[in-house]
Order: C-alpha cells, then sequence, then structure tokens
C-alpha cells in the first residue's frame, strides 16, 4: 500500500540479473542473449531500481553472445541512467569477464577468479586413426577453404594461419571493450591480455576488478538497509524443476563441467 501514497517514499530497488555458466550454452538454463535478454530488459524497466546489480559465475564460451549480452546491458544502462555493478561468484574469465566489464563497478570474493582475457579453439585430430582401420573419408567441397581444419585430414598450415588470424581478430575486439570499460584503471606497462587469471586481490590492483566484496552487504551498505533485492534470470522449464533431464542437456552439463575445470572449480 505505502507505494500508493504520493507523500511516502518507497524503499530503494537494487535489480538483481543472474549470469551462470557457460556463455553460449544450449539446453533450459543456457546463458545467451535470446534467454536472458528478456530478463535484462525487465531489470532496468520494472520498479525504478537504484542500480542493477550483476550476479556472475561463468568460465566463458562464445564471444558473440558475450558481446550481445554485454552490449544490451550498457545500452540499457545508459538508456535508464542505472549504474551496473557487478559481483563475481567462482570465475569470471574469458566471456565472463567481458559480461563483468560491462558493469560500471566490479566486485568479487577473495578466491574468485578472474581474467583469461584471451581466444582458444580446440578440436582434435583422427586422420591417422581412420586411416589405421581402413576408413576412406570422402569430403566433397565448392570453395577451397570449404572444409578447413577438418579434423578427419592432416592439418593444413595455411588452415591453421588462417585460423590464428580469427582468433587474434576476435581477442581484438575483447582488449578494445576492456579498455574501454575499464579506461585509466588498467596499469598501462602491464600486459593484462595474455589469458593469464588472477585471484581477486591481485585482479583489483591490476584494475581489472574494483576491489573484494558481496553483493548484499555492500549495497545495504550503499543503499540503506531497507533495500529491497528484485531478482531476475533464466526460468527452468517443468521438466527440469523437477529432475527429468534429455540427452541434450546431459552433454550440455557435461561440456560446462569441463570448461569450469580448467580454473579447479
Amino acid at each position: 500500500m505505502r507505494k500508493y501514497i504520493p507523500f511516502l517514499s518507497s524503499h530503494p530497488v537494487v535489480a538483481v540479473i543472474r549470469l551462470s555458466g557457460v556463455i553460449g550454452g544450449r539446453g533450459p538454463s543456457g546463458l545467451n542473449d535470446e534467454s536472458i535478454g528478456p530478463a535484462i530488459e525487465k531489470a532496468f524497466t520494472r520498479g525504478k531500481p537504484v542500480a542493477v546489480a550483476l550476479e556472475i559465475s561463468s568460465p566463458g564460451g562464445s564471444p558473440v553472445q558475450s558481446s550481445l549480452i554485454g552490449a544490451r546491458i550498457r545500452r540499457l544502462s545508459e538508456e535508464k541512467n542505472i549504474p551496473v555493478i557487478a559481483f563475481v561468484e567462482d570465475v569470471a574469465a574469458s566471456g565472463g569477464y567481458w559480461l563483468a566489464a560491462a558493469a560500471d563497478e566490479i566486485y568479487a570474493d577473495p578466491s574468485s577468479v578472474v581474467g583469461s582475457i584471451g581466444v582458444i579453439s580446440a578440436s582434435f585430430g583422427a586422420n591417422e586413426l581412420i586411416n589405421r582401420y581402413g576408413i576412406e573419408r570422402r569430403v566433397y567441397t565448392a570453395g577451397q577453404s570449404k572444409s578447413m581444419l577438418d579434423p578427419f585430414r592432416p592439418e593444413k598450415a595455411e588452415d591453421v594461419e588462417r585460423l590464428k588470424t580469427l582468433l587474434n581478430d576476435i581477442h581484438g575486439n575483447f582488449i578494445d571493450h576492456v579498455k574501454e570499460r575499464r579506461g585509466a584503471k588498467l596499469p598501462p606497462e602491464t600486459d593484462l591480455f595474455t589469458g593469464e587469471i588472477w585471484l581477486a586481490k591481485r585482479a583489483t590492483e591490476l584494475g581489472l576488478i574494483d576491489g573484494i566484496g558481496h553483493l548484499r552487504p555492500m549495497l545495504k551498505e550503499r543503499f540503506g538497509d531497507k533495500v529491497k533485492f528484485v531478482r531476475y534470470g533464466n526460468k527452468k522449464g517443468l521438466l527440469s524443476r523437477f529432475g527429468a533431464q534429455i540427452l541434450g542437456n546431459a552433454f550440455d552439463s557435461i561440456e560446462e563441467r569441463a570448461a569450469y575445470a580448467q580454473f579447479g572449480l
């Protein structure tokens, strides 16, 4: 009833968006612009929040989806004049850090993993295996680069060079984003774009984050004990809520665990 009485001020509201998992992941909990976009839009437009907080725990993933989600957050922040504050949980690495850098401020737990500002492409080569068993690979293409890096054919130097050019271009986009968002906070004499990771204290010293802190106590200190937190995020489907899981989701879970495992999580 309070909010309908004009001469009484309502409590400040902070909208909290959870960004968790492999970016670009499929399945009901996949973190991509299509799935999380509606929640981000609601967070900025419902209830006139004094700030939007991002809860981030992601080892990275698709550079395109990272860019799309980050750009949506920036656009809404500037349109609505609402500050964005990121709080890192387990990890904000690679694309996860891209999302964190979309915020105006970044905080983390002392043991949070931050960084990995780089780009990776991983595959396998099975041409010797299929040759050993007398299997013949038949591929027909129009365009000499159409079968680039086919894992069932011997690796070609020109294909590797072409891939490295693509990776370097994406890396350049990542570096530009971090420099634009963190600006003068980054020490000019330190190369932060090697793919290295750091814990929160060192990340603070390097200007990658603004300090150590947790969401509720920091925002209560900033906006008062009466601040209200309203959460937004992906909604799980009915089957997921009751623990049912199809084969595709099982493979997605394995892929996600592998992504976290590289950071010891």
